[in-house]
């Protein structure tokens, strides 16, 4: 079956599906021994011989799945301008590569996914999927009714209405506020932008759980392999 270049890069494992786009602009890649620079033709991982920087990538790597707990001052992104810490580095002994399944900031905390399977990944992020990630978060301020009430129900910002949201006040601080809440969205800061748009500036900012994934006994920096059992569970979500 044909797919688009950049499909059949991300999902070898080879990068992420934005960075296989920049892959094919940059000149990297070809396909039966022809450059190519435009993405989005057509081509079958079965048949056509594609190759990235000289290297023949093929369909039957083995899929690898990994769940992270992430910790703060690390960075999501495969490369960085600035170098800072990335958490790939903390993948040491895994042999295969992976990349990160969506995003979490530089100064966040909690469950990241990484693979190199970049058809799950793409699906994962996709919302008619509708994924649930579940957040503590502490706030500025006090939150009154009226506020929580307002992101259950969806905040306008910039570039749109979110969905509604599961958000449970949890404890109130001398001066801050810890907020439990789930959406069913990956957009780039959501949560941030959200709290922000309601005036109570995020201060900390945890992912508890992606889809069926939580941390577990894992502390800031570990991570293990997950199972194929538990990949399926994920799938039927």
């Amino acid at each position: 079956m044909k797919v688009r270049i950049q499909k059949a890069i991300s999902s070898s494992g080879i990068a992420s599906r934005r960075k296989a786009e920049m892959l094919v602009k940059e000149g990297r890649v070809t396909v039966n021994g022809q450059k190519i620079t435009k993405p989005g033709i057509l081509v079958d991982p079965e048949k056509d011989k594609i190759r990235v920087d000289g290297k023949l990538i093929t369909k039957d790597n083995k899929k690898v799945y990994i769940l992270l707990y992430k910790p703060r001052g690390y960075i999501t992104s495969l490369e960085d301008p600035l170098e800072r810490p990335k958490v790939i580095d903390l993948l040491k002994k895994v042999k295969v590569k992976v990349f990160p399944v969506g995003r979490l900031d530089f100064n966040a905390e909690g469950v990241l996914l990484l693979t190199n399977d970049g058809s799950l990944a793409q699906r994962l992020l996709h919302p008619r999927f509708g994924i649930p990630r579940t957040y503590l978060v502490k706030v500025k301020g006090f939150p009154d009714p009226k506020v929580i009430k307002k992101l259950r129900q969806g905040i306008q910002l910039s570039d749109g209405m979110t969905s509604p949201a599961k958000v449970n006040f949890l404890e109130r601080t001398k001066k801050n506020s810890w907020i439990r809440i789930t959406v069913k969205e990956g957009k780039n800061r959501l949560i941030k932008r959200m709290f922000a748009a309601v005036g109570h500036p995020v201060l900390k900012l945890k992912r508890i759980k992606f889809g069926p994934f939580s941390l577990g006994n894992l502390n800031p920096g570990e991570y293990r392999i997950i199972s194929p059992e538990e990949i399926k569970k994920l799938i039927k979500i």
